[in-house]
């Protein structure tokens, strides 16, 4: 089975740190569930900010992709990465809709001093995203 473009266009986005990409690749009705927030956020605009953070916080040189399982029209996606001296293992789970564009994206993290790590930095994250907004506005 080839990669499913939605995947492929995710790969790179990582791949490049290209957080520009992210408002074609999402859907309109996409949906983020985060290992932190007990509800899940849904619209593109909130889900695009929850993935700008993450790129942010997540994406440094020591992440990895390191098993992918795919399907039609999701795939599990486990990574590793190190964020200040902690080992944080976790997995995306990512559907696409028939236009291939990313519909729902769910984060799971262990262990729990990498759960709390995240939370902590994601919250900074997202409270930057809204200052910078509410200054353009």
């Amino acid at each position: 089975m080839s990669t499913p473009t939605a995947l492929a266009t995710w790969h790179r986005l990582v791949r490049e740190r290209d957080m520009a990409g992210l408002d074609t690749l999402l859907a309109d009705e996409a949906v983020f569930h985060s290992p932190v927030v007990h509800t899940p956020q849904v619209g593109k605009r909130i889900t695009a900010a929850y993935l700008r953070a993450a790129f942010d916080v997540f994406f440094n040189d020591s992440f990895r992709y390191v098993r992918e399982t795919v399907a039609e029209d999701h795939a599990v996606l486990e990574f590793e990465v190190v964020i200040d001296g902690i080992s944080v293992n976790g997995i995306d789970m990512i559907t696409w809709n028939a236009e291939g564009r990313i519909s729902a994206f769910k984060v799971m993290i262990r262990p729990l001093k990498a759960i709390q790590l995240i939370h902590q930095k994601m919250a900074a994250m997202l409270e930057a995203q809204a200052a910078r907004a509410a200054k353009k506005a």
